[in-house]
């Protein structure tokens, strides 16, 4: 079987419900946590994929006892010093970013080399921004040519608290610290740039020693040492992420609605969704709650007849990051010129993104300006696709891939699309889903 999919034809109209798996910034955080949790964790609706299950092969290196199934994963939890640390271990974290720089900050008092590993896209990734910051509370790390994996960890014996400015805006690097930060006697300091706040919504739902204060464009975090963290059951909210691919499609389909079910609707992951309603769009949040210190919804989407074009505001890029791939689609039909700017960080996820962004667009014919850090995209309100268009070469990327997808249900033409196989780092059964809703894949 061909490792790609073949498009031909817009999807139809719908009136559709769907439920979109887990969240997987929080099951790779719940996993991580748990693993060092005193009692036995469950959780279910975890993200089955290779991302998450690399993170539980990761804790299980480390002598956690986890049994899974289609309805629940158990975590045994050793403690906040449980870790069984011995020589030789390597945690391969594959295509997962969050896994490899996350379980980094929990390695900080490992007294024998642990090697982290991961794909070749992985690979190509800062890992520099990690090791920084670890090095001052005293662990010893190599990076290949000073800040690509694989990466080698050493631990301390006598670890210091740190002061930090994280400036990125990134969460994995602010969650690495906080997690060194709970293995390290004195407080750890760290002054952060907005970003996702799932780590620290979590220590706050399990009473940790942690203090927040929330600045205009920053967040003042305290961490202390942790002596014990209770056993935490978690029915994990879907994935906004994920759910954005479906909201693109139903806005860019013909005389649709959808409603997906129980997301994670966090202020620090709804940029796209703020942006979209400045473009235009019909969404709305119902039925909306407070879960684990989480805020969850239910979204309703509705297709757009006119989408207005954007000049978007950098203060949204943190928190829409995953999705501007999707915004770049959308922009191709908007009414005038869309600008997205200060968008260096793009190009350094899985792939190239903003590279490749403009590369689908112009592809379609849609006109792009590009810039290391910035693109304009000159929308056609009328926009069809007319043509054969092949996606390839982009590092196997799942957001490439899925936004290709959307891309050929929404505008027609004929699109092969490689490398299907790449979403099962975060999204098996987003074809499957795309299939209820009357999409033609081959």
């Amino acid at each position: 079987m061909q490792n790609q999919v073949v498009i031909k034809n817009r999807i139809g109209n719908y009136n559709e419900k769907i439920l979109v798996p887990g969240d997987k910034s929080i099951s790779i955080r719940w996993i991580l946590v748990a693993s060092l949790a005193n009692g036995v964790s469950t959780a279910k609706n975890l993200l089955i994929s290779e991302d998450v299950i690399a993170t539980i092969n990761a804790v299980k290196k480390l002598g956690v006892k986890v049994k899974i199934n289609k309805a629940f994963c158990k975590i045994y939890g050793v403690g906040i010093n449980g870790y069984k640390y011995k020589r030789g271990i390597t945690i391969n974290a594959q295509n997962s970013g969050t896994l490899g720089r996350l379980i980094s900050g929990l390695l900080i008092d490992t007294p024998f080399p642990i090697k982290i590993i991961g794909d070749k896209s992985l690979s190509k990734r800062d890992f520099k921004r990690i090791a920084t910051p670890l090095r001052k509370f005293g662990a010893h790390i190599k990076l290949k040519n000073n800040f690509r994996l694989p990466l080698t960890i050493i631990g301390s014996r006598y670890l210091k608290p740190i002061s930090y400015l994280e400036d990125k805006g990134s969460a994995q690097v602010k969650s690495a610290i906080i997690f060194a930060g709970a293995k390290t006697n004195g407080k750890t300091l760290l002054r952060a740039s907005r970003s996702r706040n799932h780590t620290e919504l979590l220590f706050k739902h399990l009473k940790l020693p942690i203090k927040l204060k929330h600045k205009k464009n920053f967040d003042l975090i305290e961490v202390s040492k942790i002596n014990k963290i209770k056993a935490l059951n978690y029915k994990i909210p879907s994935d906004l992420s994920s759910c954005a691919f479906f909201i693109i499609l139903t806005l860019l389909s013909k005389n649709s609605s959808l409603l997906i079910k129980n997301v994670n609707v966090n202020p620090s992951r709804i940029g796209m969704i703020t942006i979209l309603k400045k473009m235009g769009a019909k969404i709305f949040f119902k039925n909306q709650k407070i879960y684990k210190g989480e805020k969850i919804s239910d979204i309703l989407v509705k297709s757009s007849k006119t989408i207005k074009s954007i000049n978007c505001p950098s203060k949204l890029n943190s928190s829409t990051i995953d999705e501007f791939l999707l915004l770049f689609i959308y922009a191709a039909k908007a009414t005038g010129v869309s600008y997205f700017k200060n968008l260096g960080e793009l190009n350094k996820k899985e792939s190239p993104r903003l590279k490749l962004g403009a590369k689908i667009l112009n592809k379609m014919g849609i006109k792009t300006i590009t810039t290391k850090d910035s693109i304009k995209i000159f929308g056609n309100p009328n926009l069809k696709v007319n043509k054969k268009i092949v996606i390839k070469n982009f590092l196997k990327d799942h957001r490439v891939f899925m936004t290709s997808v959307i891309a050929a249900l929404s505008f027609k033409g004929f699109w092969t699309i490689k490398d299907k196989d790449s979403i099962n780092s975060s999204f098996p059964n987003f074809l499957k889903l795309l299939k209820k809703l009357g999409a033609k894949i081959n």
